[in-house]
């Protein structure tokens, strides 16, 4: 098969490697068409592996759709092969490092948050009123341009009982809110009473990116990890949401932790707090914790927390970036709202930059179990041990029968955007997904929350839905995420920033607010794979650094799913 770039007319002839074709009909940019003639149930392959077979007789030339094509994939099992690889030469970067959060345990921070976490969904009310005074009072709201564009409508409608502009009356130089609504900038450098009349800045405040005056220039965000666990359900889900919840508390990129708790729900505080500490028997991050049923009326709560918070924050501030070398950086890599595009431009730039990272012994995680199907036989060989192909082969096929227990499977994984744009099978997604994971050597396998501890490739047992498979990277110690798109995906991920790859140009130009590459000039030509993932390593060198802010973080793009280990595809 082969991958039109452009739009493709009936009776065009295409040439290509010497090779002539007619075109039998129309075939849109993104999708492919077949290179040979196949009979009934033959054989279709695509970068090497078996990616569906054909329900009817079809022709050189013809366009491949879901009625002439459905899903398959070759079995797999361990081999006992001996992988070998050449890494690419990464001399430029041997002296390179990235401005971080050097924690206690040797792990280095991109960023240096503050994490909320609720032990039961009953107190994500009262995250949500923190989250809106801290946000605001602090400058990272994101939201006052949209806040100051309603006020437009409203006064609109006051004055003349409809709204005739398209505009609205409250955007400001071009929806930047320049003022600080009488709330004022009082001084200080520590917190003076109870009432909440004490500092509001330190005697430095930051600018970032429109997101207003930060009080704290250390403190790259307050996170909230609001969720609908912690209690009901079975108690195998509290102990999943605990495990992940303890991952989010232990991660690099955070520097202190308040947690809210109920009282009588599944998941205690207490053993809580110890799960974090038998994570990380290193764990010295400041944790503050708070019971609503233990006397406290919900405003002495919501105060309380904001006031030893903003304490926290005090002494948090104090920490700042320093030198780290590039094999400190781990790198979750994901695909989503993928197209036809998706695995030959963007993934395989990614993956480029994947092997750049373990040549410099970084790490990098590659997740979405369902969008590696038909690509399993590939990362077996690639295994450096049979008990690491032995545990993925174990996950694999306890996922798969999960989904197919009832009446679903992998089969089933692309969407209906997916198919659009020219992912007819699973297989064929999974083919250009598995790219992202470069060519390295497989060297270990992670379940779900498992943390990520050797240099290299590793293998993260995830959904291939976005946000469960963020979700999951993250909790596997991921401090920046690569996330590649074909039609756009406006997700991130609270505690680790994640930069958005366009597969085209095009989409790059109509959601420039939230694609931070452009990896478009891979399928214009002006660019080759191996370029493009060298632009890659130094984006995430900046980022990692502070120096440039992804859009998902700019917009607080902050989506959190954990997943209960049921079907999800």
């Amino acid at each position: 098969m082969i991958v039109a770039l452009r739009n493709l007319e009936a009776g065009e002839v295409i040439e290509f490697e010497g090779q002539s074709f007619m075109i039998l009909e129309p075939v849109e940019a993104k999708h492919k068409f077949y290179t040979e003639d196949i009979l009934k149930g033959g054989a279709v392959t695509m970068y090497g592996v078996l990616v569906g077979k054909v329900t009817m007789d079809v022709k050189r030339g013809g366009l491949m759709t879901t009625v002439n094509l459905h899903h398959a994939a070759d079995p797999y099992a361990y081999r006992g092969v001996q992988y070998k690889w050449t890494p690419p030469d990464v001399s430029k970067w041997k002296d390179r490092t990235f401005m971080g959060y050097h924690r206690s345990d040797g792990r280095v921070g991109t960023a240096n948050y503050w994490l909320f976490i609720p032990t039961v969904f009953c107190e994500n009310r009262n995250l949500d009123v923190i989250r809106e005074a801290l946000h605001n009072e602090l400058g990272y709201a994101v939201t006052e341009k949209y806040k100051a564009f309603t006020r437009g409508l409203v006064e609109e409608y006051r004055h003349g009982g409809q709204v005739t502009s398209d505009k609205g009356q409250g955007m400001r130089e071009g929806g930047q809110v320049t003022s600080d609504e009488g709330q004022g900038m009082r001084e200080g450098g520590q917190v003076t009473s109870d009432k909440g009349q004490g500092m509001r800045e330190e005697g430095q405040v930051t600018r970032d990116k429109g997101q207003g005056m930060r009080v704290f220039k250390n403190v790259d965000g307050v996170k909230f990890l609001n969720h609908q666990g912690g209690c009901g359900g079975t108690r195998q889900d509290s102990a999943i949401l605990e495990n992940l919840l303890a991952a989010y508390a232990d991660h690099p990129n955070v520097g202190g932790i308040t947690i809210l708790s109920l009282g009588c729900q599944h998941l205690q505080l207490d053993a809580f707090v110890e799960t974090i500490r038998k994570r990380n028997s290193s764990f010295d991050k400041p944790i503050l914790t708070f019971e609503q049923q233990a006397g406290r009326t919900e405003e002495e709560l919501i105060q309380a927390a904001i006031r030893e918070t903003f304490k926290g924050l005090i002494e948090v501030n104090k920490q700042e970036r320093k030198p780290a070398t590039l094999d400190k950086l781990t790198v979750g890599v994901k695909c989503g709202g993928s197209d036809g595009f998706s695995g030959i431009s963007a993934n395989p730039a990614v993956g480029y930059f994947s092997d750049l990272l373990v040549a410099i012994q970084g790490k990098i995680l590659l997740a979405e179990f369902p969008e590696l199907c038909g690509a399993e036989q590939e990362l077996i060989d690639r295994s450096t041990s049979q008990a690491t192909a032995e545990k993925f082969i174990s996950l694999m096929d306890a996922y798969s029968a999960q989904a197919e227990s009832v009446g679903s499977g992998f089969h089933m994984n692309p969407s209906p955007g997916n198919i659009r744009d020219g992912l007819i099978t699973d297989a064929i997604k999974s083919a250009g997904a598995c790219k992202k994971g470069g060519t390295s050597p497989v060297v270990d396998v992670l379940d779900y929350t498992e943390p990520a501890t050797k240099p290299g490739l590793s293998l993260v047992c995830t959904p291939g839905n976005d946000v469960e498979a963020t979700t999951g990277k993250a909790a596997s110690g991921a401090t920046l995420i690569l996330f590649t798109t074909g039609l756009g995906t406006p997700t991130g991920n609270p505690v680790c920033p994640t930069i958005k790859l366009a597969t085209n140009s095009k989409l790059a130009r109509r959601m420039a607010d939230i694609i931070d590459i452009d990896c478009g000039p891979i399928v214009e030509g002006d660019k080759t794979i191996e370029e493009m993932g060298e632009e890659i390593l130094e984006y995430c060198i900046r980022a990692a650094s502070g120096e440039v802010i992804p859009k998902a973080v700019q917009l607080n793009q902050d989506d959190f799913i954990p997943w209960k280990r049921g079907v999800s595809l």
